[in-house]
């Protein structure tokens, strides 16, 4: 049996969205289980060079979280922020990584989060380990974040 010109077309259209169906499925499962891992660490307390739930530092939280759907990055923030493909801003996504310069110097990266909620504009939500507070979520357009914001990475 032959098939027409519109009738292969039409089939390589249904397989190409099914297949970009499944991709999004995919991404938003890998997604929402690395937003869960990371908030199951909320309240967990500051500690630089922490892995563990007892104590935690930023760029572990970002280690753990990842790791949950076998995505490996490296240990440090600023090893972790040349990971994955660069991020506008004004396109973050849930799942997205955020890193910031919180120390002295303005450009060295130090400080890392997970974007876990986009509201509108001038609202969107992220997952850190604030040596302060400890595990938390904070909203990047703060003015204290907002300042101190380098680089947005996507890992999927």
């Amino acid at each position: 049996m032959r098939l027409s010109i519109v009738s292969k077309t039409l089939f390589l259209l249904v397989l190409f969205s099914l297949w970009s169906c499944s991709g999004h499925l995919a991404r938003s499962k890998k997604v929402e289980t690395v937003v869960q891992t990371a908030r199951s660490y909320i309240g967990t307390p500051y500690k630089y060079g922490g892995t563990t739930r007892v104590g935690i530092d930023c760029s572990a939280l970002l280690y753990h979280s990842f790791r949950s759907v076998k995505v490996s990055l490296p240990r440090t923030s600023e090893a972790q922020a040349k990971q994955g493909k660069k991020v506008k801003m004004n396109e973050l996504k849930v799942g997205d990584m955020v890193f910031f310069a919180t120390g002295k110097s303005k450009r060295q990266i130090n400080h890392a989060g997970i974007v876990s909620r986009v509201g509108g504009r001038s609202e969107v939500w992220f997952i850190h380990a604030s040596t302060s507070l400890g595990v938390t979520e904070s909203n990047l357009y703060s003015p204290y974040y907002l300042e101190k914001f380098r680089r947005a990475r996507r890992m999927f």
